[in-house]
């Protein structure tokens, strides 16, 4: 999806910038080896941009033109809630939910394409004043929350691994929204994905609210 965009607009001016928050570096490189991106590819192992803009997930993006400003802030980067309605028994997606994240990732391209094509006229341009308004509050728990995810990671490194989850997990409790911090210290499978049954359940529970 993204390399083919890049490949497509590269010679525009189009620039894609993918950032793994992600504490296993190995773990990452796994699928950056698989993708095989041309665009820049980091790790982020102190969730720095998510405190930065307060991402609370993946995949999301900020659109960022080039002066430098933020013309859409974060927000969900093509991506469709098709997860949902994952059957937790045969680990399947329906068919017409599948074509709906289909769909969705199509808008989202285009969207983009719209910006390459006609820049701060686009449509889906915001303005300074728009952008700051949408931008995601930062609240003293938000910010204390990646403080000691911090801290958690500096543990982990040190070896000290029962203190780092337990600075993890009180990190998760006070941004209970950041997907980027609970996974972190979640059980994973041998791809390094965080997708196990108690995923599956924490997604159910989170009832009318978004994924």
């Amino acid at each position: 999806m993204w390399q083919g965009l890049y490949d497509e607009l590269k010679d525009r001016g189009f620039v894609i910038i993918a950032v793994a928050l992600d504490s296993d570096v190995e773990a990452a490189r796994h699928w950056f080896d698989l993708a095989s991106p041309d665009y820049p590819v980091l790790i982020d192992r102190a969730h720095r941009l998510a405190d930065l803009y307060n991402l609370v997930n993946v995949p999301q993006a900020v659109w960022i033109d080039e002066t430098g400003r933020i013309v859409r802030p974060p927000e969900t980067a093509g991506y469709y809630d098709s997860i949902r309605f994952m059957d937790m028994q045969t680990m399947t997606v329906p068919a017409e939910e599948l074509e709906k994240g289909q769909h969705t990732r199509k808008i989202y391209l285009d969207a983009i394409r719209d910006w390459v094509e006609n820049g701060e006229k686009s449509r889906h341009v915001m303005d300074a004043k728009a952008a700051l308004s949408n931008m995601p509050a930062t609240s003293g728990d938000t910010a204390r929350a990646h403080v000691l995810f911090r801290l958690g990671q500096h543990l982990f490194d040190l070896g000290q691994t029962d203190e780092a989850k337990r600075h993890l997990a009180e990190a998760s409790e006070l941004h209970p929204d950041s997907w980027a911090i609970w996974r972190q210290a979640a059980e994973k499978n041998e791809t390094g994905l965080a997708t196990n049954r108690t995923f599956l359940e924490r997604v159910a529970a989170l009832g009318d609210k978004r994924y």
